[in-house]
């Protein structure tokens, strides 16, 4: 009798405490400290309480106080009426207890998502990756009324009701490691409107617009069902799969961390291990799945009269990170796939005959190993020239010391589709927004095609799921950047960005003549917020006299052996920079393109080309190394565009 009592207490206590816990007053994490709420709309707050609880919301801008029940399971949701701009304000939430949220401003509020290059933050991403006058823009910014929420990163299979994040009002701090396109998008309309700005970052670096749209809306297309399926098969096991993961990536982060010391030693007995043909991915060296650590190990026979001098040794680059060891002694470490390693060796370390490279390479996934040029793998005395070297292009020594288990990833890759709307997305729905920016694309090129459907089909999803009609969805065109072999794939994925126009409400900032094909995160970020505010500016807000978009295609007349090209937004004229339109291709019957000859007339192009002589379609820009020469008299430039979209072929 006297366990049984004991049983009963502990249990009694622990359903106490469960219940307790269940009672208190959870809000989503964006309802916070800082945050900002949309000016003048019914905004929709919730969390959870105790079943049918009675739940009262107040603002401090009235004090007026409305009132429901949470349901069955524990949700409310109230819709509190927001005054014009201004703040800061007090939000209070009362049930079983009292939560009070300060500092509450009332605003403009706008979703800022995408892939990289709007995840591309204003301390930039150095040395690859560096922003326009990055350290001056961080230093300067010090704007208490534009508020900040960043969501943290979450692959979900199913939508998720919170996320991870916190507000922070900006300043140097809390800016730095901030999507810069976001704030210059930001801090243009503060500066235009004189009212708070709230800024809600949800973006993940490399992912496909798939990932951000909602299963049913992907079913509606049909092309993702086969993954989708798969994923949804997973539902009912992805506990114990994820737990799986989480076990691998244990033993990853550990393997990580430890060097296997034994194999940098010069005299360490490598006769076991085999050869692999240096420089390659080792995925082209007969391991296609292979993510891990790796360690390289050559000997080299060093003349005499390089005894007591300096070397450098050059790998080229490395996929992803590398530490470097020369008889033994640590020469160098670097993390990032595309930066090229160039390491010293002090003349100490240098003696006559045989000495030792080891290299341990660490990668975490996709291809890996030290994959550059042939002639970028060598080592010479320091101050001279590579070609008195020793090259190193031939067979090394390689062990796999580690591999990187990833068949549980499947339920962790960002770009499975929906996971990041169920993770990312849906934990904001019905957060009260103005509208959304976003920058992506670069994931998706090599299938324009398709993207011409998914990307308007992800925009009214989104729409539809927020339920506050055709919100205002502007976008960042991406820049010209070599995909691959055609030459023109992104031009074709530039078009179909162009293309979903189409849909109401929506604007382009076309970066043309921002982008840098040498890498694919351009550093002047500053204009490309500003050309999507110019859109928000003048088409949400009504400012009057701005000019919001570069030249458009809008349609086209043949005439004779040329065509003329019609445009939107070609008020006030086109503009030839450099005096020569160049970028124009035309085609006949048989749709091969040919560089053409183009010339302005009034607020027209006309296109021709000698061996043309009955024209069919027109192209610009449309090339992975475009060169635009076609602007306005805004100095706003135009559009890749296509006059036939069949003629996409296979892009």
């Amino acid at each position: 009798m006297r366990v049984f009592t004991r049983l009963s207490v502990a249990a009694f206590l622990c359903l106490f405490f469960s219940f307790s816990a269940f009672a208190k007053i959870t809000l989503p994490t964006f309802f916070a400290d800082n945050m900002v709420l949309q000016q003048r709309y019914e905004a929709p707050v919730w969390g959870w309480a105790k079943p049918e609880q009675i739940i009262t919301l107040s603002g401090s801008w009235n004090n007026q106080s409305i009132s429901t029940k949470a349901n069955i399971e524990g949700y409310f949701m109230l819709k509190i009426k927001t005054p014009k701009a201004g703040g800061p304000y007090t939000l209070t939430i009362k049930g079983s207890q009292t939560i009070v949220l300060h500092n509450v401003m009332i605003g403009e509020v706008w979703v800022c998502s995408g892939q990289s290059n709007m995840e591309f933050p204003l301390q930039g991403w150095p040395p690859m990756a560096s922003m326009l006058n990055s350290a001056q823009e961080i230093k300067n910014a010090n704007y208490p009324n534009i508020r900040l929420f960043t969501v943290k990163r979450d692959i979900a299979l199913s939508p998720q009701q919170n996320c991870e994040g916190n507000w922070s009002e900006c300043n140097p701090q809390s800016v730095a490691p901030f999507s810069a396109t976001a704030y210059f998008f930001g801090r243009a309309l503060y500066q235009k409107l004189k009212v708070p700005i709230g800024l809600i970052e949800t973006c993940w670096g490399g992912t496909v617009a798939e990932a951000w749209t909602s299963n049913s809306a992907l079913r509606k297309l049909g092309d993702f069902d086969s993954a989708l399926n798969k994923l949804d098969s997973l539902s009912p096991i992805v506990k114990k799969v994820e737990k799986q993961y989480k076990d691998d990536d244990i033993a990853w982060q550990k393997a990580s961390v430890h060097i296997n010391d034994q194999f940098k030693e010069t005299n360490f007995e490598d006769h076991s291990w085999k050869t692999m043909a240096l420089p390659t991915t080792w995925e082209k060296a007969g391991y296609p799945d292979l993510d891990g650590i790796v360690w390289f190990r050559k000997e080299i026979n060093i003349p005499a009269s390089w005894v007591g001098k300096p070397l450098k040794l050059n790998l080229g680059p490395v996929d992803d990170n590398d530490i470097t060891w020369f008889n033994g002694q640590k020469i160098g470490a670097t993390d990032g796939w595309l930066t090229p390693r160039s390491y010293d060796i002090p003349g100490n370390m240098v003696k006559a005959g045989v000495n030792v490279i080891a290299i341990r390479v660490t990668d975490a996934g996709g291809n890996g190993g030290i994959y550059g040029e042939k002639d970028a793998l060598n080592i010479y005395p320091a101050g001279s020239s590579s070609n008195n070297g020793i090259n190193l292009s031939s067979n090394w020594k390689y062990k796999i010391a580690f591999v990187k288990h990833n068949e549980s990833l499947v339920t962790q890759n960002p770009n499975n589709p929906a996971v990041l709307y169920n993770g990312m997305i849906a934990p904001l729905i019905p957060f009260a927004i103005k509208g959304a920016i976003w920058y992506q694309g670069e994931s998706n090129v090599g299938r324009a095609t398709q993207y011409a459907r998914l990307f308007p089909d992800m925009i009214e999803d989104w729409r539809t799921r927020w339920h506050e009609g055709s919100f205002p969805f502007y976008f960042v065109q991406i820049a010209p950047f070599p995909y691959g072999s055609s030459g023109v794939k992104s031009a074709a994925l530039r078009d179909a960005q162009r293309a979903t126009l189409q849909l109401p409400n929506t604007g382009m900032a076309v970066t043309l003549d921002i982008g840098d094909t040498t890498n694919i995160h351009p550093s002047h970020k500053q204009e490309v917020g500003r050309r999507i505010a110019l859109w928000a500016l003048s088409n949400t807000y009504g400012e009057k006299g701005i000019v919001y978009s570069g030249p458009l295609y809008k349609s086209m007349k043949i005439e004779g052996n040329k065509i003329a090209i019609s445009f939107k937004y070609s008020d006030g004229g086109l503009d030839a920079k450099g005096g020569t339109l160049n970028s124009f291709e035309i085609a006949g019957d048989d749709g091969r393109f040919v560089p053409a000859a183009a010339f302005i007339q009034g607020n027209k192009v006309i296109v021709s080309a000698a061996s043309v002589a009955h024209p069919m379609a027109v192209r610009y820009a449309w090339s992975d190394k475009a060169v635009p020469h076609l602007f306005n008299k805004a100095g706003l430039p135009a559009s890749t565009f296509i006059t036939n979209t069949s003629l996409y072929r296979s892009y």
